[in-house]
């Protein structure tokens, strides 16, 4: 049976269908929940940094799924190492009774990947809770966190606070959308999860002057995707990580969108000499083709928190995302991709300041490595957006007023350069 040709289409076919761009449009609308705002284009196939429509006409993906796609899309050793395990027998999800090798293998290569985390707990080595998307990771992050105030400060059950920051974004569950400033997100969805206190992103005086009798943790973005593409003051998760040592508070930071390699380091935090006590991860972290996120935190931390029957996912760390996340680290460290993130980055960085100087329209430029945020005058990003797409290029809009770049991280340099001409027609002609 392996060896028997398998037919793919009964007609030759651009992607995964024939279906007319028109009728693809009209079924989302028709079938699906219409809760994304579209650009007018319909994906059939990605590879590399370039997205292709039905007439073959190519995009740059400069927006990467929010970073999902730092390798590039159907990236070919994460692909054959899919392909390998669908046709060896060894991708079936299986019941977590049993032990799988993918399983155990991912996790031995996360934990090894990720630096020492709560050290003031003992350097034992870290575990990891594997999940499907990031916002499961979230969670389990808050689980930690709460846990760890009702065990080991005596806060009573039900009374613990997290602090959280303004303009965050951790997903739209409903425990994490109760902490958003985003009333999109919040309203007519309640009644809303308590236990979070919500302050100015940046200022470290706010997160002391909220820390009470009820504190057990601090969860933050090291950088802010959605919030603006923001980046805090120098030395903020220092004094972070400070303030979580003095008041005995778990430090946990989601590096979703900044994390592996994105920054221009493996981690966002790395920029600050610090390590959290918990980390979240995922998006990239299986190379972008199958859903897989993580909460690592110290192992002494991670038993105490979780025994058996406390957590569980039945496809949170299944065989075929295990396989995907392998091949995925290997990229990233073989590939060096967080060094070619700090260089392209450093480049593209610096052609859009020169480019923000001789333009009446761009109001800032922020970033690190491929984590670039262009805030415009007028508040106004999506129309923008929508001229770069008409050139040929992939971007979406940060909290309205500004333009997200965060391409995958191995963008080659003529690549970097038709961006630039895309972004110098649109802000300088």
């Amino acid at each position: 049976m392996l060896s028997t040709p398998m037919k793919l289409h009964d007609a030759p076919v651009f992607g995964f269908s024939n279906t007319t761009d028109a009728s693809v449009r009209a079924l989302e609308r028709e079938s699906g929940a219409n809760h994304y705002e579209r650009l007018e284009v319909v994906a059939r196939t990605a590879k590399g940094s370039w997205i292709t429509d039905v007439n073959g006409t190519t995009y740059l993906d400069c927006l990467a799924a929010y970073s999902a796609a730092n390798l590039g899309h159907h990236h070919p050793k994460v692909v054959n190492a899919i392909m390998r395990a669908l046709v060896g027998n060894y991708a079936s999800v299986i019941s977590n009774v049993v032990y799988t090798d993918p399983l155990a293998l991912f996790l031995s290569k996360m934990d090894e990947f990720v630096p020492q985390l709560g050290p003031r707990f003992g350097k034992i080595g870290n575990k990891v809770m594997p999940k499907n998307g990031g916002v499961e990771s979230v969670e389990t992050a808050i689980k930690m966190a709460r846990y760890y105030g009702w065990k080991k400060k005596n806060i009573p059950d039900g009374k613990q606070e997290i602090i959280v920051f303004d303009n965050n974004f951790h997903g739209r569950m409903i425990t994490v959308i109760s902490f958003s400033s985003q009333s999109k997100y919040r309203d007519g969805f309640g009644p809303l999860t308590p236990g979070f206190v919500s302050v100015e992103f940046g200022n470290l005086d706010a997160v002391k002057a909220a820390i009470n009798e009820n504190t057990c943790g601090i969860l933050a973005e090291p950088m802010q995707g959605e919030g603006g593409m923001q980046i805090p003051p120098a030395g903020f998760l220092k004094g972070l990580r400070k303030i979580a040592d003095e008041h005995d508070l778990l430090l946990l930071l989601d590096e979703i969108q900044v994390g592996l390699g994105r920054t221009g380091k493996n981690f966002c935090f790395q920029h600050d000499d610090i390590v959290p006590d918990g980390l979240i991860l995922g998006k990239a972290l299986s190379g972008g083709l199958i859903p897989l996120s993580v909460f690592i935190t110290n192992a002494k931390l991670m038993d105490m928190a979780f025994q058996v029957g406390s957590d569980g996912s039945t496809f949170g760390g299944y065989p075929l995302a295990c396989v995907a996340g392998v091949a995925a680290l290997d990229v990233l460290q073989e590939e060096q991709l967080a060094k070619s993130a700090e260089i392209q980055g450093e480049k593209l960085k610096q052609n859009i300041m020169r480019i923000a100087v001789r333009s009446k329209d761009i109001k800032e430029v922020r970033g690190k490595g491929l984590f670039i945020g262009i805030e415009v005058k007028n508040g106004d990003a999506m129309r923008f957006c929508r001229k770069l797409l008409d050139l040929g290029i992939i971007v979406n809009d940060s909290h309205g007023h500004t333009i997200r770049i965060s391409p995958p991280l191995n963008i080659s340099d003529p690549e970097i350069e038709f961006l630039v001409e895309c972004l110098e027609k649109v802000f300088l002609e």
